[in-house]
């Protein structure tokens, strides 16, 4: 538990998405302190409850598999376990995804915020003042939503909204409503919007846990158009802590920007990962890892650069993150390295390490 932060208001969280990469790790960090968490979660491909094993059998974390779509579930959950927040990590988050099928991210995204929206502000209105004055609604965004950078300038909260993948576009609908609701109906909403997190347990799909798994066994190491797509990296301990500050002392209505500023080529963050690899396993026969690297066709609608300026972050609720890139990824990778059970489990289903979110030729029906 942070020094820096209470526990979060005692009475409980609605938690959704929790069984995800970063909505786990929040629940995580706030379960062992005495937390109260409902923890409502679809388990689709990304989700996986052994992800959520150190805290399975804590009498404080309660998991409900379920949709936030699902407005007669939320609203008896609401009703049952009287949350003081709701916190929403529910989302589809991976644009190769978006690009295969984008109704997905459409329903999760758009159409599930608004239903936990409409369902939050039933609960919300019923409440006594002054569990009304104390209730929040955050929202967990993405930096995505603002679209691409050149070489200079980084983003901040507001910066115009210019989404280019499905992925994001889904989510620029979802903030949108967040908004809405409060400016409409004045639920006391909070969102943070994030730049790239990486760090244990995250889906082999993405970048970072994709390339140490594909290092270590031997296989191609794909590295989209020229490598030098940047990213801002946010290791996903701080960007969990960053999101318990905004809870509890984020200005309601307020929209917060995280980033690690720790802005890197793809290219680099390859490059580093083989030699975090090279050096903990000298036992591999194909090493150096770097000769696995392969350069593939571009993604379509591929932002060349994020940058998030986290500056109100900072300023306002005193946040700043705790690991550099460099002990984060050497962190990252020792955990893929010593954690193969878990990575067996999330990997058994249908994806393979394929590559997605290849344009092809589609149907109506298809979709």
């Amino acid at each position: 538990m942070d020094n820096d932060l209470k526990a979060v208001p005692s009475e409980g969280l609605f938690v959704t998405g929790g069984a995800g990469f970063i909505g786990s790790c929040f629940v995580r960090q706030l379960v062992p302190a005495g937390t109260q968490v409902v923890n409502l979660d679809r388990l689709t491909y990304a989700g996986n409850l052994d992800s959520l094993a150190e805290v399975a059998d804590c009498p404080n974390h309660v998991f409900v598999q379920g949709d936030i779509g699902d407005f007669a579930l939320v609203t008896q959950l609401l009703d049952q376990y009287q949350p003081t927040a709701i916190v929403n990590f529910a989302a589809e988050s991976h644009v190769d995804r978006s690009i295969d099928g984008p109704r997905d991210f459409v329903q999760t995204n758009v159409v599930g915020t608004f239903e936990l929206l409409m369902a939050a502000r039933a609960y919300w209105e019923k409440l006594a003042r002054p569990q009304r004055d104390r209730f929040r609604f955050l929202h967990v965004s993405t930096d995505e939503v603002y679209g691409s950078l050149g070489s200079t300038g980084r983003f901040a909260e507001t910066t115009a909204y210019a989404p280019n993948s499905p992925y994001s576009a889904s989510k620029a609908a979802s903030d949108h409503f967040v908004r809405a609701f409060y400016h409409t109906y004045g639920l006391p909403v909070l969102t943070t919007n994030c730049s790239n997190n990486y760090g244990p347990y995250q889906f082999p799909e993405k970048l970072i846990p994709l390339v140490i798994l594909n290092a270590v066994e031997g296989k191609p190491l794909p590295v989209y158009g020229d490598g030098q797509n940047i990213r801002d990296w946010l290791y996903v301990e701080d960007h969990c802590r960053a999101i318990r500050l905004v809870l509890e002392k984020g200005g309601v209505g307020g929209v917060y920007n995280i980033g690690g500023n720790c802005e890197r080529a793809n290219l680099t963050v390859v490059k580093e990962i083989c030699r975090i690899v090279d050096e903990l396993r000298p036992d591999l026969t194909h090493a150096p890892c770097e000769s696995l690297i392969q350069f593939v066709h571009d993604r379509p609608g591929h932002d060349r650069r994020y940058a998030i300026d986290c500056a109100k972050l900072q300023t306002e609720l005193g946040w700043k993150p705790k690991e550099s890139f460099e002990s984060g990824l050497r962190r990252t990778v020792e955990w893929y390295l010593k954690n193969s059970q878990w990575i067996e489990g999330v990997t058994s289903g249908n994806y393979r390490r394929e590559r997605l979110g290849l344009l092809r030729e589609t149907t109506a029906l298809e979709e």
